[in-house]
Protein backbone atom coordinates (compact mmCIF):
# COMPACT_ATOMS: atom_id res chain seq x y z
CA UNK A 1 0.00 0.00 0.00
CA UNK A 2 0.85 3.50 -0.52
CA UNK A 3 2.75 5.32 2.78
CA UNK A 4 4.33 8.26 3.15
CA UNK A 5 6.57 9.39 5.63
CA UNK A 6 7.52 12.82 6.26
CA UNK A 7 10.80 13.86 8.42
CA UNK A 8 13.01 16.73 9.20
CA UNK A 9 10.11 19.32 11.38
CA UNK A 10 11.07 20.90 14.13
CA UNK A 11 11.93 24.06 15.54
CA UNK A 12 13.29 26.93 13.77
CA UNK A 13 13.74 30.79 14.88
CA UNK A 14 12.89 32.98 12.45
CA UNK A 15 15.43 33.38 9.21
CA UNK A 16 15.98 29.99 9.69
CA UNK A 17 16.48 26.26 7.36
CA UNK A 18 14.57 23.13 7.51
CA UNK A 19 14.66 20.62 5.46
CA UNK A 20 11.56 18.15 5.04
CA UNK A 21 11.87 15.09 3.32
CA UNK A 22 9.26 12.52 2.58
CA UNK A 23 10.19 8.85 1.98
CA UNK A 24 7.40 6.96 -0.31
CA UNK A 25 6.50 3.56 -0.76
CA UNK A 26 4.20 1.14 -2.07
CA UNK A 27 4.25 2.96 -5.61
CA UNK A 28 6.25 3.05 -9.08
CA UNK A 29 7.62 6.82 -6.82
CA UNK A 30 9.19 8.06 -10.35
CA UNK A 31 5.94 7.84 -12.27
CA UNK A 32 4.27 10.46 -10.20
CA UNK A 33 4.32 14.44 -9.64
CA UNK A 34 4.49 15.22 -5.95
CA UNK A 35 3.36 17.82 -3.21
CA UNK A 36 4.22 19.67 -0.15
CA UNK A 37 1.09 20.88 1.79
CA UNK A 38 0.55 22.48 4.89
CA UNK A 39 -2.01 22.56 7.74
CA UNK A 40 -2.71 25.03 10.16
CA UNK A 41 -5.43 24.72 13.08
CA UNK A 42 -9.12 26.12 11.89
CA UNK A 43 -7.93 27.03 8.00
CA UNK A 44 -7.64 24.76 5.02
CA UNK A 45 -5.20 22.85 3.46
CA UNK A 46 -2.56 24.88 1.62
CA UNK A 47 -0.67 23.86 -1.25
CA UNK A 48 3.04 24.89 -0.95
CA UNK A 49 4.74 23.39 -3.60
CA UNK A 50 4.81 20.97 -6.11
CA UNK A 51 7.15 18.57 -8.82
CA UNK A 52 6.48 16.79 -11.92
CA UNK A 53 7.32 12.84 -11.95
CA UNK A 54 11.13 13.40 -13.20
CA UNK A 55 11.51 16.74 -10.98
CA UNK A 56 12.01 19.02 -13.88
CA UNK A 57 9.06 21.14 -13.10
CA UNK A 58 8.79 22.56 -9.82
CA UNK A 59 6.00 24.97 -8.49
CA UNK A 60 6.04 27.12 -5.38
CA UNK A 61 3.03 28.91 -4.00
CA UNK A 62 3.66 33.06 -3.65
CA UNK A 63 3.81 33.01 0.06
CA UNK A 64 7.18 30.89 -0.36
CA UNK A 65 8.34 31.64 -3.77
CA UNK A 66 11.92 32.81 -3.30
CA UNK A 67 12.58 30.89 0.04
CA UNK A 68 11.46 27.02 -0.51
CA UNK A 69 12.50 24.78 -2.81
CA UNK A 70 11.30 21.31 -3.72
CA UNK A 71 13.36 18.53 -5.37
CA UNK A 72 13.44 14.63 -5.13
CA UNK A 73 15.29 11.62 -5.60
CA UNK A 74 13.74 9.16 -7.41
CA UNK A 75 16.44 6.58 -6.94
CA UNK A 76 15.96 6.96 -3.42
CA UNK A 77 11.99 7.49 -3.50
CA UNK A 78 12.39 10.98 -1.58
CA UNK A 79 10.85 14.34 -2.11
CA UNK A 80 12.37 16.89 -0.53
CA UNK A 81 11.33 20.85 0.72
CA UNK A 82 13.81 23.08 1.81
CA UNK A 83 12.64 25.89 3.81
CA UNK A 84 15.11 29.40 3.99
CA UNK A 85 14.12 32.41 5.54
CA UNK A 86 11.25 30.66 7.35
CA UNK A 87 8.86 33.45 9.15
CA UNK A 88 6.75 32.54 11.93
CA UNK A 89 3.71 32.30 9.59
CA UNK A 90 5.24 29.21 8.51
CA UNK A 91 4.58 27.62 11.04
CA UNK A 92 2.07 24.53 10.60
CA UNK A 93 2.10 20.49 10.03
CA UNK A 94 3.55 20.01 6.61
CA UNK A 95 2.40 17.10 4.45
CA UNK A 96 3.26 15.72 1.82
CA UNK A 97 1.29 14.30 -1.26
CA UNK A 98 1.31 11.91 -4.19
CA UNK A 99 -0.77 13.15 -7.30
CA UNK A 100 -3.53 11.06 -8.98
CA UNK A 101 -2.20 9.93 -12.68
CA UNK A 102 -2.73 12.81 -15.00
CA UNK A 103 -3.18 15.29 -11.80
CA UNK A 104 -1.70 18.55 -11.47
CA UNK A 105 0.58 18.91 -9.02
CA UNK A 106 -0.54 22.75 -7.80
CA UNK A 107 -3.22 21.48 -6.75
CA UNK A 108 -4.46 20.04 -3.09
CA UNK A 109 -7.43 18.25 -4.18
CA UNK A 110 -5.43 16.05 -7.05
CA UNK A 111 -3.33 14.08 -4.23
CA UNK A 112 -4.88 11.08 -3.73
CA UNK A 113 -2.52 9.70 -0.66
CA UNK A 114 -1.19 12.09 1.71
CA UNK A 115 1.11 11.38 4.81
CA UNK A 116 0.84 11.85 8.66
CA UNK A 117 2.95 15.15 8.43
CA UNK A 118 5.58 16.70 10.83
CA UNK A 119 5.48 19.90 12.65
CA UNK A 120 7.38 22.62 11.66
CA UNK A 121 7.28 25.76 14.45
CA UNK A 122 9.10 29.40 13.83
CA UNK A 123 9.55 31.13 17.13
CA UNK A 124 11.87 33.02 18.41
Amino acid sequence: QVQLVESGGGLAQPGGSLRLSCAASGFTFSTYGMTWARRVPGKRLEWVSGISSDGTDTYCADSVKGRFTISRDNAKSTVYLQMNSLKPEDTAVYLCGKVRPGGLVTIVRESDYWGQGTQVTVSS
